[in-house]
């Protein structure tokens, strides 16, 4: 014990080499159009090359760094500007140096004392959030991930109107009753297993329909990419008069209504509901309000506005204007600020980093405290010397948690909130480009006009162009995406996602995030599908 027990003089010289390493192949490469998006290796091949196994002892230096270089080969390059396949992609060089400092930090802003810096920024950029959500007050924390967040919410509600509920748990409350969308994210059932409230009590309202081959901009029938057999409607927004037929069966069933979730572009489709509509029905029924923009990031609202409008209105607003910022376009959100609560994750469209999801809430009488604290005495003293206020630690399930608002608190403060607007407006751009090209292309054939950036799609390959009468047409259709997938990952060409959705076989669904993102690489996107789907 009389001296170190670590050599640091080694440890830097190791760091400043996988500095290099990092800086070289997890962001030069990982961001150049022109490395493959993944160097696709079967498990056992993977496990082989990786030398996975943990030994009696350790390794050299020139061992461990060629290591790291094999992490960063083998992984899936998400900075890559042809890596469409999750909601969120890109590299932002000032949110990974936030993500730097917070690992080099190691501290959890649980306590001012050990986090004072983490602590000030985090209040600081919730307080922002909430602003542009349209709240003067209110409280919040940051969550490992959006559907942490949904659940916060669902904690939250139930404490409110069962402050029992604490400590004498669900066995003497009455059954519950939630509401989302069909088209909501699954961690709101999730949500109701883990809380005991039980996923039987998460009731899914009808969404409305839209028919794919309505609206305005579309090709005239003698076009060759038109599919007449194609027609099928398709869910989107939750429609308030099935929210309200929902709740009052609930209540014919002895059930007490609790919760509806609304969403703000949802995972799939990325659709909006309508808040003002869904807000009226909760005020009437006293049930607690919470929207979900984790995928939406706040930047659309269901309001009936196709896509190809919306971003003409856009492209107007001055060089800022957003529809976080711009009083032109808060009208795309209208009701956004009669929620109870808000789940917004900036790791996506903002691009700051996995992760980075924000639980804001309105209420600003401590419910969040009250509701998740329990006042350890070995952290959360209430005779230190500063202001025991900032110890907001216990307003969280979590004990240690990570610093998770820094990223976004550096990003903003490099690229201004005119900057942070800007990737919303270029996204949309892209969409819109990207749906032009597609209308355009034989053999693409969408799936609904797109309310957001998600872009869904079907390729039709020449084999079953003119099928579409026939009985197997939909059964080999659906198994177009997953082939040409699986072709495009095995030569690292891209990555794009698919799914079926409800009764519809596996579609595309493109979502541009990224702003290095060029027109090149959204032409090569379209030629590649069509190039690896040709002789399906």
């Amino acid at each position: 014990l009389e001296c170190p027990g670590l050599d640091t003089a080694a440890g830097e010289d190791f760091l400043q080499e996988v500095f290099q390493i990092l800086l070289e192949e997890g962001v030069r490469k990982s961001t150049d159009v022109t490395q493959k998006v993944c160097d696709w290796k079967e498990p056992q091949e993977l496990r082989d090359l990786l030398d996975l196994e943990l030994r009696s002892d350790g390794e050299g230096q020139e061992r461990l760094l060629q290591r790291c270089r094999d992490v960063l080969r083998f992984s899936v390059r998400t900075g890559h500007p042809r890596f469409f396949n999750q909601l969120f992609s890109g590299l932002d060089h000032h949110a990974l140096a936030g993500r730097f400092l917070t690992e080099t930090l190691n501290t959890s802003p649980y306590t001012y004392e050990v986090a004072p810096v983490l602590v000030l920024m985090e209040e600081q950029v919730l307080a922002k959030l909430r602003e542009l959500v349209g709240w003067s007050s209110g409280d919040g924390i940051f969550a490992p991930g959006g559907s942490m967040s949904n659940m916060l919410a669902m904690n939250v509600a139930r404490f409110r109107r069962f402050p029992e509920s604490r400590s004498r748990g669900n066995w003497d409350l009455p059954r519950l009753g939630l509401f989302a969308s069909q088209e909501s994210h699954y961690s709101i059932l999730k949500g109701a297993a883990l809380l005991g409230i039980g996923t039987d009590n998460v009731h899914l309202v009808r969404t409305d329909e839209r028919w794919v081959l309505a609206g305005p901009e579309r090709p005239q029938s003698g076009d060759s990419c038109m599919y007449p057999s194609l027609s099928l409607p398709f869910r989107g927004k939750m429609i308030p008069e099935e929210l309200e037929k929902e709740i009052q069966r609930v209540k014919a069933e002895g059930s007490e209504p609790l919760f509806v979730c609304a969403t703000s572009g949802t995972t799939v489709l990325g659709a909006f509901d309508p808040l003002d509509a869904i807000a009226d029905v909760c005020a009437r029924h006293g049930l607690w309000l919470h929207v979900d923009v984790s995928s939406g990031c706040l930047a659309g609202r269901g309001s009936g506005v196709p896509l190809w409008v919306l971003i003409p209105l856009f492209l107007q607003a001055a060089w800022g204007g957003s529809a976080l910022l711009s009083p032109r376009l808060r009208h795309l959100l209208a009701g956004i600020h009669r929620s109870d609560s808000v789940t917004w994750n900036p790791h996506k469209l903002l691009m700051v980093g996995l992760q980075c999801s924000a639980f804001l809430l309105r209420d600003s009488s401590g419910l969040l405290q009250r509701c998740h604290g329990v006042g350890a005495s070995y952290l959360f003293q209430r005779d230190k010397f500063y202001d025991v206020s900032l110890d907001t630690g216990d307003k969280s399930p979590q004990c240690g948690r990570r610093a998770d608002g820094l990223k976004l608190w550096i990003l903003w403060k490099a690229v201004g909130t005119r900057g942070l607007a800007q990737r919303v407006e270029r996204a949309f751009a892209a969409t819109r480009y990207l749906l032009e090209q597609v209308k355009r292309r034989e053999g693409f054939q969408l799936v609904m006009e797109p309310e957001f950036i998600n872009l869904c799609f079907w390729f039709i390959p020449p084999s079953l162009r003119g099928q579409e009468n026939s009985p197997d047409f939909w059964d080999k259709l659906g198994k177009v995406a997953p082939a040409i997938k699986e072709k495009m990952i095995r030569r690292g060409s891209m990555m794009v996602g698919y799914q079926p959705q409800g009764s519809h076989v596996n579609f595309f669904r493109q979502i541009i995030t990224n702003p290095a993102v060029t027109r090149q690489d959204l032409d090569f996107f379209l030629d590649e599908i069509q190039e690896l789907g040709w002789d399906l």
